[in-house]
């Protein structure tokens, strides 16, 4: 779906095939999913993107401490940027 000149990715919840040690992902908005651990912490943000080569994953860490994310990595999966997450 495009919206003035730019692609939107439909909200669902991209599928993941491998267990993650307990984390979920929440909708925060189109594209955009927060993850949480078990306890209800948020670890991150997953972040799908179109990009000429295909769609990528960005895996953006948390840190409680500085209020903000910052980026980890860019993922061809979904499973791997959320595995990212459960690693760093």
């Amino acid at each position: 779906m495009s919206v003035g000149g730019r692609t939107v990715i439909h909200m669902t919840t991209p599928t993941l095939i491998q267990a993650h040690g307990g984390l979920r992902l929440h909708p925060v908005r189109p594209a955009l999913w927060r993850v949480i651990a078990r306890d209800d912490r948020i670890v991150g943000h997953l972040e799908a993107r179109d990009t000429p080569e295909g769609e990528v994953f960005v895996a953006k860490r948390f840190s409680a401490l500085a209020g903000s994310f910052t980026p980890l990595g860019e993922f061809w999966s979904a499973d791997d940027a959320v595995d990212c997450l459960r690693c760093a």
